[in-house]
């Protein structure tokens, strides 16, 4: 490792030791010699103010008790390993969303392409080779989004139009809101709906005319939002009505049996290969979009209700085709 490394490393085997470290650990983690440790020790102390117990001819080496926990480098220090993730999440940010927050987080996208060049080292960073592929996402309006984002952190009451798709109405809501939800590459408000005096899930896409209110926005714990938003499949709200059993072929198996489709989903492999999955749902509609995703590979087994209502949708879908 170079020497920007080693000294990140050695301020971090220092920091987190309770007793002092030995001269022989410090060159075995650090792969340097007993010379290149003497100076990086130097310059930790010296140059950037460690509060560092120890010298030359003594043996181990700590941070002072009373110091260690205030002390940290000055800057920003990042391991390869870190900037390298760095990296990726800036390419997530780049992909947030059409237009999201893209006024909002330019001037963190320079700081981070500033610190990607500060530790290049000359070197061009491929960040081409990096990529995050957005599927089924939806534009939302910028201004939205940020005074939704700004009613959940103030902790203030907001009042929008709302265009539901399910009923292609638009309606007026005043909502305490509770989270900002990412979910497969949309976002989603959980608010406390005041009208209807029940907790909801507005997709953002889908808010118009978005303004903060003066009142306070009540609250509710995290057990409480967990209990009714995420408990049940997918993105929809509630309590869970009931279990689905899905069998997957040996094919799909391979792929579902390392899916994370709910935090409560059990799951078993089959003798012959094929693989048994059951999770929680409260509305059926995500779930069995999920299923048909994998066609003749996927068989919903119960609740017979859950199993008719997917004959029902193959039964339909096939008369598209005639026949």
């Amino acid at each position: 490792m170079d020497r920007y490394e080693r000294i990140l490393a050695l301020h971090r085997i220092l920091k987190s030791a309770r007793l002092p470290v030995t001269l022989q650990r410090l060159m075995d983690e650090l792969g340097c010699s007993r010379a290149t440790l003497y100076r990086d020790l130097a310059f930790l102390r010296d140059g950037l103010g460690a509060p560092l117990e120890g010298g030359e001819g003594e043996a181990r080496f700590r941070y002072d008790a009373q110091e260690a926990d205030r002390f940290e480098l000055p800057g920003l220090w990042l391991s390869s390993e870190e900037l390298h993730a760095l990296m990726a999440a800036q390419q997530l940010l780049d992909r947030t969303g059409p237009g999201v927050l893209s006024a909002a987080i330019a001037p963190l996208r320079t700081r981070i392409d500033a610190l990607l060049q500060q530790h290049a080292g000359g070197r061009r960073w491929p960040i081409e080779r990096i990529r995050v592929l957005g599927s089924g996402t939806r534009r939302i309006d910028e201004a939205v989004f940020r005074m939704v984002a700004s009613g959940v952190l103030e902790r203030r009451r907001l009042r929008f139009e709302y265009l539901a798709r399910s009923t292609n109405t638009r309606t007026l809501r005043q909502v305490s809101p509770q989270r900002l939800t990412h979910y497969r590459g949309n976002w989603y408000l959980d608010a406390f709906d005041h009208e209807r005096e029940a907790l909801r899930s507005f997709a953002v896409d889908r808010i118009r005319h978005a303004r903060i209110e003066a009142d306070a926005a009540t609250d509710f714990d995290d057990a409480g939002l967990d209990a009714h938003l995420a408990t049940s499949y997918g993105i929809f709200a509630g309590a869970p009505k009931a279990w689905a059993t899905i069998r997957f072929s040996a094919k799909a198996a391979r792929w579902v049996a390392d899916e994370h489709w709910h935090s409560r989903q059990e799951g078993r492999m089959l003798p012959d290969g094929r693989y048994e999955l059951r999770v929680p749902y409260g509305n059926a509609r995500e779930l069995l979009m999920d299923v048909l995703r994998h066609g003749p590979d996927a068989e919903v087994l119960e609740p017979p209700a859950l199993r008719e209502q997917l004959r029902s949708l193959l039964h339909l879908t096939a008369a598209n085709y005639g026949g």
